[in-house]
């Protein structure tokens, strides 16, 4: 009999194991792209892009096509999905404060207001989760946001050289701290944003020659070569889950901080010719290719495979995250849950705010407002405005005097057409709606 029991009791230990490990909350593996354009992925429809591994990813995840950011520009966008704020809620309106040289001590008022906010990184840690910080990390040391590891100890603008190296090179401080957590037994959260596809545009020999071809510019060569070395690092880190055995109760999620494309792209529009860093309307601007961005949730067995066709919101992460993990969002967040399709199917507008780049006024995020945009099932709005707009980075936004441009969007994602003077009452509607949702004083 007693051998009976023994052999009963080992039989179940690894039944008794996956019941265990099925009852702790997920992981969460959070992947950001840096400045690559909606259209740009394989699954996206990309017909020279290679994205294998985020192609796999999708094939096995809850695609969101029409997935938007709250701003066209690193740091505020970062900034919004973790607090699940707008950047009028969180103020880190740009990059970097206006007034000098010394933007440490500049940003120091703007980083202290925005640790006050909930973010959904506090609330994971606070219920137990480990949580690590690689790559774009902007508001101080890691340790600020909450995460119980990183590689940002101490401020340094947007990361520092060994947090901006992850990926570039190589996965081992991000692999490292998913087998401390296993370790240790906790659910973790990885905040996986390398540089990548980011300028610098220095891919690998072995990519750039898989794009270099007879009458593409270079810069689009480059571009096109470090979005796949992005795609191989997001499976490198994927790859380790499933080696772990971790894959069945970890969610991953994709999403890009704001859009890219090359200068040679746009090489016919006179007003390129005053900016070189990139494409007009695309990084930095309200349109498509600066907004919009395919947003993946992969959970086996929650989320079933599929293309939902309602929007997406970088707003939604928090949210998102805390129905993951069993926990509570605060309840004046403007975003939604994005696994429940109740609520995404309630929702009919997105909105979002385009601020000046390289200068931001601390307390005062409209003093440097830009546009303001909507967009609806058909139709997309954006409304322009003059803020202060102090740094060379004007140039962006400076060749753009419309003052309202619409869109038939799912019919123009190019944004090829303007049909504001076509249609006044779709435009005064639409403006209504942006109204109702930011009033900027004096209007």
């Amino acid at each position: 009999m007693k051998s009976i029991l023994t052999v009963f009791t080992f039989a179940c230990l690894p039944l008794l194991a996956e019941s265990s490990a099925a009852e702790r909350p997920p992981n969460i593996v959070l992947i950001l792209g840096d400045d690559q354009a909606w259209t740009d992925y394989g699954f996206m429809g990309h017909s020279e892009i290679r994205t294998p591994h985020l192609d796999k990813l999708a094939a096995r995840s809850l695609v969101f096509e029409r997935g938007y950011v709250a701003s066209p520009l690193c740091r505020p966008s970062l900034a919004s999905m973790l607090t699940g704020r707008f950047p009028r809620g969180h103020g880190v309106a740009g990059n970097d404060v206006d007034g000098g040289n010394d933007r440490e001590k500049l940003d120091i008022p703007v980083r202290e207001a925005f640790h006050k906010l909930p973010s959904f990184v506090k609330l994971l840690t606070s219920n137990g989760y480990l949580a690590h910080q690689s790559g774009k990390w902007w508001e101080g040391g890691h340790a600020d946001g909450g995460f119980t590891h990183g590689m940002m100890p101490r401020p340094a603008r947007h990361g520092s050289a060994e947090s901006l190296a992850i990926g570039r090179e190589g996965m081992k401080p991000v692999t490292d701290f998913i087998d401390h957590a296993v370790a240790e037994k906790k659910p973790f959260f990885v905040w996986y944003a390398p540089f990548l596809p980011h300028t610098p545009h220095n891919p690998p020999a072995r990519l750039l020659e898989k794009y270099r071809v007879p009458g593409r510019a270079a810069d689009v060569a480059k571009y096109y070569a470090m979005c796949e070395w992005l795609d191989e690092t997001c499976g490198e880190l994927i790859d380790h889950l499933e080696n772990r055995n971790l894959g069945q109760n970890t969610v991953v999620i994709y999403i890009c901080d704001n859009g890219w494309a090359a200068a040679s792209t746009n090489r016919d529009d006179p007003a390129q010719k005053n900016w070189k860093g990139y494409a007009l309307r695309s990084k930095g601007s309200p349109y498509e290719n600066g907004i919009r961005t395919p947003i993946l949730i992969s959970w086996p067995g929650k989320a079933a495979a599929a293309r939902a066709p309602e929007f997406a919101h970088a707003i939604d992460l928090f949210p998102t995250i805390a129905a993951i993990a069993g926990l509570e969002a605060p309840a004046d967040l403007p975003g939604i849950d994005l696994l429940d399709e109740r609520q995404r199917k309630r929702r009919d507008t997105v909105f979002g705010v385009t601020h000046s780049i390289y200068n931001m006024t601390p307390g005062d995020p409209d003093d440097t407002l830009q546009y303001l945009w909507c967009v609806e099932d058909e139709w997309k709005l954006i409304v322009r405005f003059h803020g202060s707009d102090t740094t060379f980075y004007r140039d962006v936004h400076l060749w753009d005097h419309a003052p309202v441009r619409l869109y038939r969007i799912k019919q123009d994602p190019r944004e090829e057409n303007d049909l504001a003077e076509r249609h006044p009452e779709i435009v005064e509607r639409m403006r209504g709606k942006i109204s109702a949702w930011h009033t900027v004083k004096g209007q």
